[in-house]
């Protein structure tokens, strides 16, 4: 029988983990070959640019045989002056900025290294270093035309809505070109150049939704690209393989036609007919959300823009649907650590959109993003399959829905109501955690608890922590203070629990 280690494990299993390179980061690269992939030149000219002094290079794990060549390279190109320091372990999810591991060495701006989400960030510049991965443009413009026309008729399709892996954006240029020289002469090609330098939001500060909804009327220059087209006339293009960006990108435009092209592969398809799957693989995680009493705010990230008044958003609405809401920040998350929190009945998760939808498979509790909170705690079952997750279009629509709804009357509530699940197939009565509702007295079972052990009663508090504490048949060891007598002081056994040592009980025995 083979050894079962999975509760066992000495933690060499961390140690001697393989990570899967690419083949371009497996072999050793030469000074001008780093120089070349890495963008060193254009890195210490940004730099001398904003006169940093303290500059983090981050790295996901995949590039780390390559941070280290790359610091000796840009050390001998800077002043003296200047500090690096190399982030290795990121807080959060590799394509964001962290911000926060770069404050610990007081860093005044950050060179971001890999693939990135692009997400704003608020406290520190960045510079991008998005390597360059290769593609062929003219077969990729050739392999596009023929698999629309295959599927419709080209002269139809009079905008083309390119989008790309960060990886190859060194190639945007050419590739604009062969796909104009294949299409009709009608046919426009809407591409948004992705910046290589990024500064934090202008006020230096989190905005307000109300602030949002005043200052955030220009969208970004690629929610203006798609606004000039029309899923009737238009198609979108996807340069890069199989990833979460690709799985956003369905999910957002899911009236589009979108098409995407593998460099590796050297393969073009549609992808729009896995959209409806996504959704209704989405819609069903919703519905779990819709019978969930007790909601966890999982805290993602905590250099996007924005994020701390999409928390107190997230916060006011759980709160007027008589919800009971627990904020919490794990770092990076894992089905082992949210099973800490039994009480908390589903989560959602406040993280940049390439990590803000997770395969909930392997978690007890179903994990959301922010948008499909807010559908779930709507009164009606309404969605008519558009999906967001960008964090100020969330809060300026909402601020939009705040000014153009009427003023809510409390009177209209009916707390006896019951709620039809959809999971379930029955009706039920949700519980109210904001002290509104009139069965919070004595009356109800769950809010007298015995204090102590002489059967004294407490009113607990209105908390579902509590609530669950006390259904829960072991509760921790009991105090007995002054009820029994100190123990002798020993020796006890050393190690670790696969293999106890108990050789200083052996000798004391003989």
């Amino acid at each position: 029988m083979a050894e079962v280690t999975t509760f066992s494990s000495s933690g060499a299993d961390a140690i001697t983990r393989t990570i899967e390179l690419e083949e371009e980061v497996q072999r050793v690269l030469s000074p001008e070959e780093l120089e070349e992939a890495y963008d060193i030149a254009r890195t210490v000219n940004e730099i001398e640019k904003g006169d940093y002094t303290r500059i983090a290079l981050q790295f996901p794990d995949e590039l780390l045989p390559h941070s280290v060549p790359i610091f000796r390279l840009l050390k001998l190109k800077i002043a003296d002056t200047k500090e690096l320091y190399i982030l290795a372990d990121t807080s959060y999810g590799s394509c964001c900025v962290d911000e926060v591991a770069a404050q610990h060495v007081e860093a005044d701006a950050l060179v971001h290294y890999g693939h990135a989400c692009m997400s704003q960030t608020s406290r520190l510049p960045v510079i991008y270093v998005l390597g360059k991965k290769p593609i062929d443009p003219s077969h990729c413009a050739e392999c596009f035309f023929d698999v629309v026309t295959a599927q419709s008729n080209v002269a139809d399709r009079q905008t083309v809505l390119l989008r790309y892996d960060v990886g190859y954006a060194h190639r945007a240029d050419s590739i604009v070109s062969e796909l104009k020289s294949r299409l009709p002469s009608p046919a426009r090609i809407l591409h948004t150049p992705i910046p290589l330098v990024a500064h934090p939001s202008p006020s230096g500060q989190h905005r307000t939704p109300h602030e949002l909804h005043e200052a955030g009327q220009d969208n970004s220059p690629e929610d203006s690209s798609v606004e000039e087209a029309s899923p009737e006339n238009s198609v979108i293009l996807y340069i890069g393989g199989e990833s979460l960006t690709l799985t956003n990108l369905l999910l957002t435009h899911a009236s589009y036609e979108v098409y995407s092209y593998d460099p590796k592969t050297r393969t073009a398809r549609l992808e729009s007919g896995r959209t409806n799957k996504l959704l209704m693989r989405r819609y069903a995680v919703v519905q779990r959300a819709r019978d969930a009493d007790v909601i966890g705010i999982l805290v993602g990230t905590l250099g996007v823009a924005n994020y701390l008044p999409l928390i107190s958003h997230l916060r006011d609405i759980i709160k007027r649907a008589h919800k009971k809401s627990y904020t919490l920040s794990v770092g990076k998350i894992n089905p082992a650590k949210l099973g800490n929190f039994l009480e908390i009945e589903c989560f959602v998760l406040v993280a940049c959109p390439e990590n803000s939808l997770l395969d909930a498979k392997e978690f007890l509790r179903p994990i959301v993003t922010p948008y499909e909170l807010e559908l779930a705690l709507q009164p009606t079952q309404t969605w008519t399959g558009r999906y967001v997750l960008d964090f100020e279009q969330l809060l300026r629509e909402q601020q939009d829905a705040i000014d153009n709804s009427p003023p809510e009357n409390p009177e209209d509530e009916d707390d006896d109501q019951p709620v039809f699940s959809v999971v379930t197939g029955k009706y039920r009565h949700a519980k109210r955690y904001d002290g509104a509702s009139a069965h919070d007295d004595i009356g109800d079972s769950s809010a007298v608890v015995l204090r102590n052990q002489e059967n004294a009663l407490s009113k607990m508090e209105d908390s579902a922590a509590a609530q669950f504490l006390q259904t829960r048949t072991f509760r921790g060891l009991e105090t007995r203070v002054g009820q029994d007598a100190p123990s002798l002081l020993e020796q006890g056994r050393s190690g670790i629990a696969r293999g106890y040592g108990d050789d200083h009980r052996e000798d004391r025995n003989e």
